[in-house]
C-alpha cells in the first residue's frame, strides 16, 4: 500500500521552505510503496501576482529614451546657433558686411551698432556678442551630446550636467528677451533676420532642457532661474549704461548729415601742402557734426579743403545705436579730427593741426617759404 506525502520547495534553492514562493516552483510528490520511495516531479508553476514588474519597467524605458530625444535635440538647435554666431563673430571681429538676404542693409545696422558689443564697445571695442553667443550655443552643444551618451562631461554627473544645461539655456533665453526689446525700442521699423533667428534657437533650447525637468524638479529650481534671469539682466543693462555714456546722453539725437561751408580763402602754401598730403595717400577723418573738423578745414581755405582726402566717419547721419563707417572703425580713431599721415601705419594725429606741424610730419617742403 502506498502512502503520499506532498511538498513544495524552490528548484534551485537551498531553503526547504520559502514564505514567498518564486514564479517558478516545482512541487515535489513524495510516495512510498512495496517497492521502496520514489520522488514525483510535477512541473507545475506558482505564478506571483507581482508580474506588473514588467509592465513598470517599460516606463523608464520610454522616460530614458524621450530623454535621451530631448538631449539629441539640444545638441543639434545649440550646433546650428554656434554656426550662425561663429559666422557673425567673423564678421564682427574683420568688420565685414554680414549677407543679409531678407532684411537687407538694416541688418548691418543691427548688427553693427554698439548694442552688438558689450563692456565698453565705444569706437567699435568691447566684447561681441556673437562671440558669447558661440560660446553658449558650444557648451549647449557639449552638454547636449554627453547627456544623450551617457557620457557626462568635465567629471561632473547627470544630476549637475541636467542642471547646468538648465542654467545655460535659461541664461540665453532672457538675454535673448532682452536683445529683442532693445531691437523693439532702439531700432523700431528695423528688421534682424540673425537676431530673430538666434532668439528662436534660443527659446526653442530652453523649453526643450525644461521639458525633460518633472513638475518637482521644476519648482526646486524656479529659484535658481530667477536669480540667472536677474544677474543676465543687470549684467547687460550695467555694461550698457556705464560703456555708452554718450549715446545714452544724446539718446534724442536725431542728425541728418549736413555739410559747412567753407569761407576762408586758401594761401599758395595750404594749396601745396593739399597736394602734397593727397599725393602721399594723407587723410583727414571727421564728423560733419564735428567743429573741429570744420576749423581744420577753414584752416587749409575753400580750394584746398576740397583737395584734402577727407573720409566722413558718420556718412548716413548720427543717431543712438549707429557706429562710425568701417573705414573709419579701420583706422582705431580716438576723435575728430584725426590725420593718419603716411598712408596706413604711419603717423597718426588726433585733433586739430597746424598746417607747418602736418607739412614737417609729411615731409613737405615748400621751397623754404613760409606760410603766408
Amino acid at each position: 500500500m502506498a502512502s503520499f506525502v506532498v511538498s513544495y520547495r524552490p528548484l534551485l534553492s537551498p531553503a526547504p521552505f520559502l514564505s514567498s514562493p518564486s514564479p517558478s516552483i516545482r512541487y515535489v510528490t513524495q510516495f512510498k510503496g512495496w517497492g521502496g520511495r520514489g520522488v514525483l516531479m510535477l512541473p507545475l508553476k506558482c505564478i506571483s501576482k507581482q508580474t506588473p514588474d514588467s509592465e513598470t519597467a517599460s516606463p523608464s524605458s520610454s522616460s530614458s529614451s524621450s530623454s535621451i530625444s530631448a538631449y539629441n535635440w539640444c545638441a543639434g538647435l545649440g550646433g546650428l546657433g554656434f554656426l550662425e554666431t561663429t559666422y557673425l563673430t567673423y564678421v564682427k571681429l574683420t568688420n565685414s558686411d554680414a549677407f543679409c538676404p531678407i532684411s537687407g542693409g538694416t541688418c548691418g545696422d543691427v548688427l553693427n551698432s554698439d548694442y552688438a558689443a558689450v563692456f565698453d564697445p565705444l569706437m567699435g571695442k568691447g566684447v561681441p556678442l556673437p562671440l558669447i553667443g558661440m560660446a553658449a550655443y558650444g557648451l549647449v552643444t557639449i552638454l547636449g551630446l554627453q547627456l544623450a551618451g551617457k557620457n557626462m562631461p568635465f567629471g561632473i554627473d547627470e544630476t549637475n550636467a541636467r542642471l547646468l544645461l538648465l542654467g545655460t539655456t535659461t541664461s540665453m533665453f532672457v538675454a535673448s528677451a532682452y536683445f529683442l526689446y532693445i531691437l523693439n525700442t532702439q531700432f523700431p521699423g528695423t528688421s534682424c533676420s540673425y537676431c530673430l533667428v538666434s532668439a528662436l534657437l534660443s527659446f526653442s533650447l530652453f523649453f526643450t532642457s525644461l521639458k525633460d525637468f518633472q513638475f518637482k524638479e521644476i519648482q526646486k529650481t524656479v529659484v535658481l532661474q530667477l536669480c540667472i534671469g536677474c544677474l543676465v539682466v543687470a549684467t547687460l543693462s550695467t555694461s550698457y549704461n556705464t560703456s555708452l555714456p554718450r549715446s545714452t546722453s544724446m539718446a534724442e539725437i536725431d542728425l541728418e548729415p549736413f555739410t559747412v561751408e567753407i569761407t576762408t580763402q586758401s594761401s599758395p602754401f595750404a594749396l601745396s601742402l593739399a597736394r602734397h598730403l593727397q599725393s602721399i595717400g594723407a587723410k583727414m577723418y571727421g564728423a560733419f557734426w564735428c567743429s573741429h573738423c570744420v576749423e581744420q578745414k577753414q584752416m587749409f581755405g575753400r580750394e584746398a579743403a576740397k583737395l584734402l582726402d577727407y573720409v566722413e566717419c558718420f556718412p548716413n547721419g548720427y543717431k543712438k545705436g549707429i557706429i562710425m563707417a568701417k573705414a573709419c572703425l579701420d583706422s582705431g580713431l580716438e576723435g575728430f579730427p584725426t590725420w593718419v599721415i603716411n598712408g596706413e601705419g604711419g603717423e597718426v594725429l588726433s585733433g586739430e593741426q597746424e598746417l607747418s606741424e602736418l607739412a614737417r610730419l609729411s615731409g613737405f617742403d615748400f621751397d623754404g617759404s613760409s606760410q603766408t
